[in-house]
This record gives C-alpha cells, sequence and structure tokens, in this order.
C-alpha cells in the first residue's frame, strides 16, 4: 500500500522543487508520490485477460507435471540394470505413451519403450534415449556412460501443488496466458482498465473528415494518443478539439475528471496568451509542476483534477510522444497496478553522428539503431530534430537520451540509447 500522495504545500517546502523548471529525473520522483494503483478488480476469462493486470496471485492446486515423465523418446530402465563399462540386454516389457501409462512394474532385467510426456513406471529410474539403443524385437540392448536420473521431468519441477505461479500486479503476457490454462484456470481475477480520457486544445486544430482552412492544421496528436494508450491497455475516452475558449475548456475538464482516471491534454500549457489550461487546473485543482528542463516538451504540466490524475502535455507532435514516454507510460502502468512497471530498455552504443546539443537540459533526440555486418551496433540522429516533425519519430527506433550536462556530441562517441521499438 503506498503512502498518503503528498500536498503541493509539503511538496513545495522541498529544498529542490522548482516548478517552472523541473530536472526530468526530479519530475518522475514527484510524480511516483502521488500515484495509487486502482483497486477496483473484474473476473474475466483466460482468453479475454491478454494484457491485463493479475490482482491477486495465481496458486497451483496441484503439481506440475502431475508424475515423473519422460523427456524424450527411449527406454525406462532400472539404473542398477546397467553396466558402468559394457552392453546389458534387457527384456522390453511393454510400451508407455503420453496420457496412456504403462500399468504395471519394471522388474530387474526389463525396461519399458516410453515416449515424450509418458509417464515413468514403478520401478524405473532413468530414461535412455532411444539412439542410444539396439532394439531387436522384445529385446534393447544398452550400453554404458549413462547416468541415474537421466531425461526424467520430476512431478512439480515445475510447479510444486502450492506454489504461487503467478504474482499479482503481473500483465499476463501469451506465456502467462498458457501458465494459467495449464493450472486448469479458466478465468482469473484482474484491475479494471485505467480510464484515460483526453482531448486536444486550440483554435487552429480540425479533425480528420474536415476540411482545414487556412492557418489550420490537422489534429495528430489525439491519434498518436489514442494509438499509445491502446497499446498500453487502458480504456479510451477520446473527447475530441476543445477550443480556446475558457469556459468550453472549464467544463471539458470537469467533464473528463468526471468520467476518467486520468486526464491527458495536448497543447495550452505554455505562455502564450490564448494558454488557459495552467490557470483552469490551478483553479479546479492543484498544479505540481509545469515545465521540465527538457527537449523536446519542455511545457509540462502535473496535476490533480479532484480524484484524477492531470497530464498537460505540449502542443507540438514530437513533444506530446516525447513526454508521454518519459513520463506518462510509467504513471499509467503504476496506476493499473502493475508491480514493478517495466522500464524501458536502454544501453550504450557509439553515435555516428555529430550531435548539437546545449548543457542545461535533458535531450531526447530520434536515432536509428542498427547492427553493422560484423554485428555491432551504433546509432545515428533521423534529422532535423524539430519537435514540430512526426516524421522523426516514425523513423525512429530509439531515443537518444542527453543529460543535462551533455554539451556537443563528437561523432564516434558512446550515447545512451532506449528502444522504442514496439513500444512506440
Amino acid at each position: 500500500m503506498n503512502d498518503p500522495a503528498p500536498t503541493l504545500r509539503q511538496l513545495s517546502c522541498a529544498d529542490d522543487y522548482d516548478p517552472n523548471s523541473m530536472p526530468v529525473a526530479k519530475a518522475r520522483e514527484v510524480i511516483g508520490r502521488f500515484l495509487t494503483p486502482i483497486i477496483s478488480t473484474e473476473r474475466v476469462h483466460v482468453r479475454a485477460a491478454l494484457g491485463r493486470v493479475l490482482a491477486g496471485d495465481v496458486v497451483s492446486a496441484f503439481n506440475v507435471p502431475a508424475d515423473d515423465n519422460s523427456a524424450m523418446d527411449g527406454y525406462a530402465v532400472r539404473f542398477s540394470d546397467l553396466k558402468g563399462d559394457g552392453e546389458v540386454t534387457l527384456k522390453v516389457a511393454g510400451t508407455a505413451y503420453a496420457g496412456v501409462p504403462f500399468k504395471g512394474t519394471v522388474k530387474a532385467g526389463e525396461c519399458v519403450r516410453i515416449m515424450t510426456g509418458g509417464v515413468v513406471p514403478d520401478g524405473a529410474d532413468t530414461i535412455v534415449m532411444q539412439e542410444h539403443v539396439k532394439a531387436e524385437k522384445d529385446r534393447a540392448t544398452v550400453g554404458s556412460g549413462h547416468r541415474k536420473g537421466q531425461n526424467l521431468r520430476r512431478a512439480g519441477e515445475d510447479l510444486a501443488a502450492g506454489q504461487v505461479a503467478l504474482k499479482g500486479g503481473l500483465a499476463l503476457r501469451p506465456a502467462e496466458i498458457g501458465l494459467v490454462s495449464s493450472l486448469g484456470i479458466g478465468e482469473v481475477t484482474v484491475y479494471r482498465r485505467l480510464r484515460v480520457a483526453f482531448f486536444s486544445t486550440g483554435d487552429e486544430l480540425v479533425s480528420i473528415g474536415t476540411v482545414a482552412g487556412e492557418g489550420q492544421i490537422y489534429d495528430s496528436n489525439r491519434y498518436t494518443r489514442h494509438g499509445m494508450l491502446t497499446r498500453l491497455g487502458c480504456e479510451v475516452i477520446d473527447m475530441g478539439v476543445v477550443r480556446d475558449d475558457p469556459k468550453r475548456l472549464e467544463h471539458a475538464f470537469r467533464a473528463a475528471a468526471g468520467a476518467a482516471d486520468v486526464v491527458i491534454t495536448s497543447g495550452g500549457v505554455s505562455v502564450g496568451e490564448a494558454d488557459f489550461v495552467k490557470d483552469l487546473l490551478g483553479k479546479l485543482g492543484e498544479v505540481v509542476f509545469w515545465k521540465i528542463a527538457m527537449k523536446p516538451g519542455r511545457p509540462l504540466a502535473y496535476g490533480k483534477i479532484g480524484a484524477a490524475h492531470f497530464f498537460g502535455l505540449p502542443g507540438n507532435p514530437v513533444s506530446v510522444m516525447v513526454t508521454f514516454y518519459q513520463f506518462v507510460r510509467d504513471a499509467l502502468l503504476r496506476l493499473s497496478g502493475r508491480d514493478p512497471v517495466p522500464p524501458l530498455p536502454s544501453f550504450k552504443v557509439p553515435c555516428t553522428s555529430n550531435l548539437k546539443k546545449a548543457p542545461g537540459r535533458t535531450e531526447f533526440q530520434r536515432g536509428v539503431l542498427a547492427q553493422d555486418a560484423a554485428g555491432n551496433w551504433s546509432v545515428r540522429v533521423t534529422g532535423d530534430q524539430g519537435s514540430g516533425i512526426l516524421r522523426s519519430m516514425s523513423e525512429a527506433n530509439c531515443f537518444i537520451i542527453l543529460p543535462d550536462s551533455q554539451g556537443n556530441v563528437v561523432a564516434g562517441t558512446l550515447v545512451e540509447v532506449q528502444v522504442m521499438e514496439g513500444v512506440v
């Protein structure tokens, strides 16, 4: 159970609290203090459980496998019958198939033909691969060099009766779905989906299906957010485009906060004349911070509207996606009950491009991670890094992360890359 969320007053007493220019690491830490996972649950069939978060442990009611069984096709023998330095010929007493066990007991001087998955018959304690046996009618000749207990899968070696098979807080992948099914469990208890409402702000925005007038642009941000939220398994509430009008915005905020656990907007959080979001958030809830020392995505607001968490993302398309994956993603996963939250993988590789970078803020440049014929990895930038160039996100498969202390980067320098392939 998380500690109670801090109030803005308590947070503002911290020596390093600066809502006007929050460092990236500090912003993540601050957001984390306010997050309490949802507790509402529901029962779903395993076929509908992919991507859902387990609300409790799944415990095995029996041993898996239930019996000692063979790991391959061969012969079940008594190890005491084998010779350490020569061959021995055994009588084949019968056959054990997967699902059709041999009913008798293997006596001294006997063996049983056994198939992969077949239950090891009483008396036998070792499996000899069929390739190491010379078989003729009801006789099998086995050579030396075998180990007692070889090629056996022991009862309960995968899971013992009463053992926790899957821990609560885990998001179910195909492997976990299979594991649950192997226990004969048809339904699991999962947390309900996190409800996320979002809208875009700006008089210049038009939706797909309408004609863009002079000075207007199509709203791509709603569609990238819809895709990112859907990939995270959220229940998505698209509230469209809200014009730069304080009354309309206030109505939209109240409606969104009343319907969702999280509210996400894009645009309206900078210092422009028509940027009302920050003031409205202060009126309806509390603002925790509104600027990050990063590029792209400096104008990023985080706060609360009643019980709902609020993320005010920038208006530029690249900034929306970068801030979502650097801050919003982890918050949504934690709120959904994920424990622990899987980090985006990162590592260092040489950069083949010269990079322009001024010290003072963290930069997330878009890069292409590639492997040459010799198997060596390197990264290059996608080209122009403008925050309005959405093509740079489409071409990229990683972020190049340049820390706040970093200056210009010379080609050949090791840089940190954060893989986005399969995530973005």
